[in-house]
């Protein structure tokens, strides 16, 4: 994609900024954002609430896609306040989108709303796809479906709709690849609980080379799931980093252990226990191949970009 004009909704965050990283250098980018900053080359900050419309939807003329990752993150304590702000921050942020586009003479050509491959239940048997897959209530599916029904439930005529259901995506400049390092750096890499969860991840560059993908191809709407063709175990996700970040062993973390761990820093240990395997079934059958499909070279890559201090002690 070279010279078009790209809109990210909440694009701060770490798949924002990957984005920024892979489209800046040729496009015109915009970031709606709580927290506006020091605007630099082909990339423009613009501030909004999420919730109302004040002026900042006139950005959205003439682009060519708008990509919304707007929502608080889900990596906190889940008490009664933080779930309806999980809740409401991704619903409202999608309604005033679609108000927003609906206000325009000429609407962005595609939206891409963020979703999670976390919509599919606990699965150990087998994997789930967007034709397969079973979706139940618990918590972070309930976030899921009502982040998709605020999408499905606003009519677009002029603008293509796609929701991305991204799994647990890994890159050199932020994300789950820091907390991970930490832990193989003192030692602590193994697995976590019995490591028999599936663990279903994406590169941070396939999210962003998706994404082009679905703008080149105007045929392609709908749900499509954005997770690597191999998902692997939490067992052996562990091993292959502790290899390529040069480490022969790590110890393993009970479920006790994580409750214990999860409390102290404020999280929920389902982030790390729940198995997600996920698989993209849409967009192989469409013709998008991945350039990380497999983790060795996925996490080699992201390795490669690091100072030896993140994960090495020195």
């Amino acid at each position: 994609m070279k010279n078009k004009k790209i809109i990210l909704a909440g694009g701060t965050g770490f798949i924002g900024q990957g984005l920024i990283k892979h489209f800046g250098e040729d496009n015109d980018i915009i970031v709606l954002t709580r927290h506006p900053q020091v605007n630099y080359d082909r990339v423009k900050y613009v501030r909004w609430d999420g919730e109302t419309l004040h002026g900042w939807e006139k950005n959205l003329e003439k682009a060519d896609l708008l990509i919304n990752l707007a929502g608080k993150s889900v990596n906190c304590r889940y008490t009664e306040k933080n779930k309806q702000a999980i809740f409401d921050s991704r619903t409202a942020s999608t309604r005033i989108l679609g108000m927003a586009i609906n206000t325009l003479e000429h609407p962005p050509k595609l939206w891409v709303n963020a979703g999670s491959a976390t919509i599919y239940r606990h699965a150990q048997d087998r994997p789930m796809d967007e034709f397969t897959g079973e979706i139940l209530d618990d918590f972070s599916v309930q976030v899921c479906k009502r982040w998709e029904a605020a999408v499905n439930e606003i009519d677009t005529p002029h603008t293509r709709k796609v929701i991305l259901r991204i799994a647990i995506t890994l890159g050199a400049d932020g994300g789950v690849i820091n907390p991970y390092l930490n832990m193989v750096k003192f030692g602590l890499g193994g697995h976590q609980g019995n490591g028999r969860q599936q663990y279903s991840w994406v590169h941070i560059t396939d999210v962003c080379r998706m994404m082009a993908w679905l703008y080149e191809h105007p045929e392609q709407k709908g749900t499509f799931n954005c997770s690597s063709p191999n998902p692997i175990s939490n067992r052996q996700f562990m091993q292959t980093l502790r290899k390529a970040a040069g480490h022969s062993c790590g110890l393993p973390a009970t479920s006790w252990m994580l409750s214990i761990g999860s409390y102290l820093v404020g999280t929920e240990k389902e982030l790390l226990l729940k198995s997600r395997w996920v698989l993209p079934t849409r967009a192989l059958q469409a013709g998008f191949t991945f350039k990380y499909p497999y983790i060795q070279q996925a996490l080699e890559n992201i390795i490669a970009q690091l100072p030896r201090r993140r994960y090495q002690l020195l």
